[in-house]
């Protein structure tokens, strides 16, 4: 399966050490998951995508990309193939207006299901389709619930995000009931202001503060949720990792069907596909 990486702050930060630096970086897990890699970082809300089929840790590309980004929100992808052949194409992240979506998962039998997951996504948005992956058709059926209730260019917060992944979620399970094995839909999906993960299977953790920030000596948004758990959901920064990330950050592990964000505010958003969206402390 695949790694993500998912992470949004009040300020730019430079995500180095979690993608080449760190002893488990993503990068350093490519070596397990060999088939692609992909980096998203917005840049004054705009999202920019490299995306390569080339190994990450041997590929010059994404060492340099990993030195010099340096954003408030940034989305990353290794891949270890399910569907679809070894392409740029087929790698994560995927991009359509400001909307940024990654997956670690697998619909099995995925062939046999493909036509009528397609039912599900808007006609008009159904060219835009380019791959072979399931994860990428799984995108645009999240797209097509978002656009349901309003522009995709328009902002949500996290409780209407999460309400759109829980109900994507929902709409694919049912499109794939008769597969007799397990559906894994564990993604990450932003617009750059609004960030929500779901776990549907694969393991993902949550970090929004560390134990001591290295930074805590010149960094001007210092305060408490920086280095102790938020007592008003508010925090400075949120990262979601399909494993913990060696360092400082305290990791919390998600349970299956857990889904949780951070709206435009950095207050933290927990839910549920079986429940409403509740805010909680972090």
């Amino acid at each position: 399966m695949c790694r993500l990486f998912g992470f949004r702050s009040v300020i730019q930060s430079r995500v180095h050490r979690s993608l080449l630096a760190a002893e488990n970086a993503l990068g350093t897990q490519s070596s397990q998951h060999p088939d692609g890699w992909g980096v998203a970082y917005y840049v004054d809300g705009i999202p920019h995508l490299a995306r390569s089929a080339a190994t990450a840790i041997s590929d010059t590309l994404f060492q340099r990309l990993s030195g010099v980004v340096s954003s408030e929100t940034v989305v990353a992808h290794v891949r270890k193939a399910t569907q679809g052949e070894k392409t740029v194409l087929n790698c994560h992240p995927f991009q359509h207006g400001r909307w940024v979506f990654a997956h670690n998962g697998d619909i099995p039998e995925f062939d046999r299901f493909r036509e009528r997951l397609i039912e599900g996504v808007a006609p008009e948005l159904r060219r835009y389709i380019l791959g072979e992956t399931d994860s990428e058709v799984i995108f645009f059926v999240l797209l097509s619930v978002l656009k349901r209730t309003a522009p995709l260019a328009a902002s949500r917060t996290a409780q209407q995000l999460a309400s759109a992944v829980r109900e994507t979620t929902l709409l694919v399970r049912e499109a794939c009931a008769a597969s007799t094995k397990e559906l894994l839909l564990t993604f990450l999906v932003t617009n750059g202001e609004t960030l929500v993960a779901s776990q549907g299977g694969k393991e993902l953790y949550l970090s929004t503060y560390k134990t001591r920030c290295a930074d805590r000596g010149v960094c001007s948004k210092l305060s408490p949720e920086c280095e102790a758990p938020s007592v008003s959901g508010r925090v400075n920064h949120c990262i979601i990792s399909s494993e913990p990330l060696l360092g400082e950050n305290v990791w919390e592990p998600l349970a299956l069907g857990d889904i949780v964000g951070v709206d435009a505010s950095m207050h933290v958003h927990r839910a549920s596909v079986l429940r409403q969206a509740l805010p909680v402390v972090a």
